[in-house]
């Protein structure tokens, strides 16, 4: 088992971009502004030869019970309580506040070993605020700065004294001799801000893991989080709304909406999520293009489905409604949820490792080829001035999406109409529903091309 730290500290004092600085990614958001990060995230560290789990947190702060902030607390509560040891962090360039008295006595009273880390501790103004620290009662300050990479050496010292032995060696295995049925599948889920995300993956969880509020907008990072269905396991990502291009302004959501896309490109299958009240909205359309444009498996789940009322009228329409507004991914797993409630989870699982299973199918090529001329004899491609296109055969290059080249004689000439029929066709004789499907054309090299023409 990894031996696992908590960040913790009042907010903006460079708790993400320690996080980033251990995990070798810039995972967590950062910006200037305080309150940033909101949910726990995890990540797997290495400093030299310790590796270790770190979790990055929100920053201590006070808040009404019930309030964002105070559940913002809770889950850095939770987070302290999952950890073997703290790193408490203080701004050495604005030196003691009485928030990080007040905070000290709090992870004191965790009863864990806790690093105080003055961070931001170059030049003059930081070395005098990481010596008031000593205030506190944590022992010696280690001064950093986690922008620059400074002090990871005495870090380094640090953590090796309060690591046990044998943590990093857990921290080395690697996942070699699994099958595929053991790693992960890793989703997305993704929406229009407020769509119900959040409290999906907590119902999947079975606890309140991630924060939800009926405010748009509460998530910012991609929080990943490991969920085990029925003896399979799956890395899921919970994503901030995406909105239209237009109507982000702010700097911060403009890094959580780049965060959110990144979780896309980077998932295997995304789960795109609708309010049953307002689906298809041009923005839901909007991303579901994205996704099928970067090749992902997808599912569509419409959520808050227990406010639709007499709902049994309503299911099947569904089916229709989906294919009618993105034909590009036809037949696509659609589930009707409700994550408050709690419904609608096994088919919603169900249909993700569904669209995992087809995004990763392969098809013979004698099979392929089969079918490709019955196809072409059906529906030849039409002429260009005057000139019979002539397509030779096809094959399956990758899956993941499912991805075929057609050589041909003359490529630039094939229509987009005719892709699109070709596309279809094997959707439906090749049972690919909903899957992104791409097709290549290569002209088949001429043998003749190399001879010169007899002179006359």
């Amino acid at each position: 088992m990894s031996f696992t730290f908590a960040i913790i500290g009042r907010p903006n004092v460079g708790k993400s971009t320690l996080f980033n600085r251990l995990v070798g990614q810039k995972l967590a958001l950062v910006d200037d502004q305080p309150g940033v990060t909101r949910d726990r995230r995890e990540g797997q560290a290495r400093l030299g030869d310790l590796s270790f789990t770190i979790i990055d947190t929100a920053g201590l702060d006070e808040g009404a019970r019930g309030s964002l902030t105070a559940r913002m607390q809770e889950q850095t509560e939770a987070a302290i309580a999952a950890a073997d040891a703290l790193m408490f962090v203080i701004d050495a360039r604005v030196g003691l506040t009485p928030t990080d008295r007040s905070f000290a006595d709090f992870a004191r009273r965790a009863n864990k070993p806790v690093l105080l880390l003055a961070n931001k501790s170059e030049g003059k103004h930081g070395e005098l605020g990481a010596m008031e620290s000593y205030a506190l009662g944590l022992g010696d300050p280690i001064q950093i700065s986690a922008e620059h990479g400074e002090g990871m050496g005495e870090l380094y010292d640090a953590l090796r004294d309060v690591m046990p032995e044998s943590a990093d060696e857990d921290g080395d295995e690697d996942d070699d001799g699994s099958d595929d049925a053991s790693r992960p599948i890793r989703v997305a889920i993704v929406g229009r801000p407020n769509a119900g995300k959040s409290t999906m993956i907590n119902q999947l969880l079975g606890e309140e893991r991630l924060l939800t509020s009926p405010e748009a907008g509460t998530t910012r990072d991609s929080i990943s989080v490991e969920i085990d269905f029925k003896g399979r396991p799956f890395r899921v990502f919970d994503t901030a709304g995406l909105r239209r291009r237009s109507r982000i302004e702010e700097k911060l959501e403009k890094l959580s909406v780049a965060d959110a896309l990144r979780a896309v490109r980077f998932a295997e299958v995304v789960v795109l999520m609708l309010d049953a009240q307002t689906k298809f909205e041009e923005q839901d359309l909007r991303i579901a293009d994205l996704i099928e444009r970067e090749g992902r498996a997808l599912v569509i789940a419409v959520n808050k489905w227990d406010l639709m009322g007499s709902r049994a009228n309503q299911v099947g329409a569904l089916r229709a409604e989906v294919d009618h507004w993105l034909p590009q991914v036809k037949g696509v797993p659609i589930v009707a949820v409700s994550g408050l409630m709690g419904e609608g989870i096994d088919r919603l699982m169900k249909g993700i490792e569904d669209a995992y299973a087809v995004w990763n199918r392969r098809v013979s090529t004698s099979a392929l080829n089969r079918w490709f001329e019955q196809a072409v004899a059906a529906n030849p491609p039409p002429a260009v001035s005057g000139r019979r296109l002539k397509l030779n055969y096809i094959t399956q290059t990758k899956a993941r999406p499912p991805s075929f080249v057609v050589f041909c004689s003359r490529a630039d000439a094939v229509p987009e109409s005719y892709l699109r029929y070709l596309i279809n066709s094997i959707r439906e004789n090749f049972a690919l529903p909903g899957t992104p499907i791409r097709i290549t054309l290569r002209e088949k090299a001429n043998p003749f091309a190399h001879k010169r023409k007899r002179p006359s």
